[in-house]
């Protein structure tokens, strides 16, 4: 049976035993006194690959803990399992099937074959249809049923489905087509429906319904509710096919809502919706940047792929990270993890992460259907800098848990001001830096004697901007936010995932906690409308629905 099937359970490896030894050995180790002892840490803990460059001298690392974490991943048998990936091999084993979302971005010529079929022939041929579309919305030939021009493109969608284009199509606002405005719709909240409908035209919209199963709750209601905006606004059923088109595995549903048979994009099962901003899905993203752009996206994502397939595990950058990953997780206790743009047009890097980490990795058997014996997936969160250093930032510094942070910044601005991206490049440093070296209860005495202030007051003062220090962090620098190396930034956290899961004998390619929440609102939308009159199963949720329904009698 395949290793993936069967996982080694890395805690009794003894790699694993040896970076015990190592936390322990290293319970007083000081990034401050390490920074002062080696003049070379920076360049001997940084690399640059890809058109991004990582410096991870900032993690509770040395060359002995650093050497047991690349023999972990030897011993997991990481190898072998990166190769099942790009092979197209069952590496989704509770599915029985692979995760191919490596082969949306590999170039014409190269084979990857699931159940013997060859799929690049299909894949290029999406994306020659992309290419069709697109050129026709932007050249002004695909028109409306008033023979107006498209001008506004809405993708209907969630999770996957929405925050990859979503991330993509902000990041590179520099790279945008004029002409085509892109919009996402994705929560069933209705007030999110109006007030993005009430800036159109259904004259000049196109709906792009994105869900493989054209079934999903939320995208389905989206999808009903636009159709019945797009007949009220003075279209017609016959003018449907104008309007809507479709990315979805479920041809006969979406021709029976009206979309002609050459407008349905596919998706495929062996690609997961927290991946697939790589293949049709990612249509908003050509609409919005253009063909050229994303196929430069594809194209920085291919060199990520590359690198991590072929790199040594010391000079890899996605296995780096997974490893210092583990290692605070796992070693020193850290339980989230922060991701923290210094860049506009990131801003929601962190909520792309969020599904894809945890979702992927938040995980509590292994792939064998035994449980887990060790941490896995942290949660994820932060947000853009400036903005964070006035709010939670505080909690970085001085709080009590330890959170591990990528600091994520571009070099160069497409929207130089003054000398505002100085600042901000100047934030990010400062702050990776004060996480790292913090204020000894010294440090703040003599800065409050300096200032005049009465030594009963340096006392009483002292404790309070006293800095622990000693938070690791990564900082990724880019030249500047350009479609392929945001390819190779997403690609790497891509992998990244994948080697945690490795290590840990998880499963990052389904999602079964999600489903069991959608069972239960079938349930509770029953209740809640009449149509099942019954109790619920506790008396929590049968409150809130009386509740509810006591506000909305008569």
């Amino acid at each position: 049976m395949e290793h993936y099937l069967q996982p080694l359970d890395a805690t009794q490896l003894p790699a694993w035993q040896a970076l015990r030894e190592q936390r322990a050995r290293m319970q007083d180790f000081s990034l401050r006194e390490a920074f002062a002892s080696d003049p070379q840490r920076f360049a001997r803990y940084s690399l640059s690959r890809g058109g991004l460059f990582l410096d991870y001298s900032k993690n509770l690392i040395d060359a002995p803990s650093l050497a047991c974490l690349l023999e972990l991943a030897e011993q997991v048998r990481l190898r072998p399992a990166i190769e099942a990936l790009f092979e197209g091999r069952p590496v989704n084993a509770s599915e029985r099937r692979p995760a191919l979302h490596t082969a949306l971005r590999r170039p014409i010529g190269e084979r990857v074959l699931v159940d013997g079929v060859d799929v690049m022939p299909e894949v290029h041929r999406v994306l020659g249809q992309m290419t069709e579309l697109v050129q026709r919305i932007h050249n002004g030939l695909w028109r409306g049923y008033t023979e107006k021009p498209i001008t506004d493109v809405v993708n209907i969608g969630i999770g996957g489905s929405f925050l990859g284009p979503q991330l993509v199509s902000e990041a590179l606002l520099p790279f945008a087509q004029r002409g085509v405005r892109c919009h996402y719709l994705a929560n069933i909240d209705g007030s999110e429906f109006h007030e993005l409908c009430s800036r159109l035209s259904a004259q000049t919209t196109l709906f792009i319904v994105s869900s493989k199963s054209f079934g999903t709750l939320e995208t389905l209601k989206n999808t009903q509710a636009a159709r019945r905006w797009f007949l009220a606004q003075g279209g017609s059923e016959a003018d449907l096919h104008r309007h809507f088109i479709a990315v979805t595995s479920n041809r006969a549903a979406a021709i029976e809502f009206g979309i002609a048979a050459e407008n349905i994009f596919p998706m495929w099962d062996w690609v997961g919706g927290r991946y697939s901003l790589w293949s049709a899905i990612g249509l908003p993203i050509a609409l919005a940047i253009g063909m050229g752009n994303f196929k430069e996206l594809l194209s920085g994502a291919y060199t990520m792929d590359q690198h991590f397939r072929e790199a040594p595990f010391a000079e890899n950058l996605p296995v780096l990270l997974a490893l210092l990953g583990v290692w605070h997780g796992d070693f020193w206790g850290a339980q989230s993890h922060a991701i923290l743009p210094y860049d506009h047009h990131l801003r929601n890097f962190n909520q792309h992460l969020q599904q894809l980490d945890m979702e992927s990795n938040g995980k509590r058997v292994r792939q064998d259907g035994s449980p887990v014996s060790c941490g896995t997936g942290p949660v994820i969160w932060g947000g853009v800098g400036c903005n964070g250093q006035h709010a939670y930032h505080q909690l970085l510094h001085q709080g009590t848990q330890m959170i591990p942070a990528d600091f994520i910044v571009p070099v160069t601005s497409y929207n130089p001001l003054a000398d505002h991206h100085q600042w901000l490049y100047a934030n990010c440093l400062s702050q990776s830096q004060a996480l790292m070296r913090g204020k000894t209860l010294a440090e703040a005495e003599a800065e409050l004697r300096a200032a005049g202030l009465a030594e009963s007051e340096v006392q009483r003062l002292a404790p309070h901007k006293t800095i622990p220090g000693n938070r690791p962090s990564n900082t990724l620098v880019l030249e500047r936010v350009s479609p392929q190396r945001l390819g190779a930034l997403i690609a790497l956290y891509e992998h990244k995932v994948f080697v945690q899961s490795v290590i840990w004998g998880i499963n990052a390619f389904d999602q079964w906690g999600v489903e069991l929440g959608k069972e239960l609102g079938k349930n509770v939308y029953a209740r809640l409308t009449g149509s099942e009159t019954g109790a619920a199963e506790d008396a929590s949720t049968q409150g809130l629905i009386d509740f509810f329904r006591g506000r909305h009698r008569g």
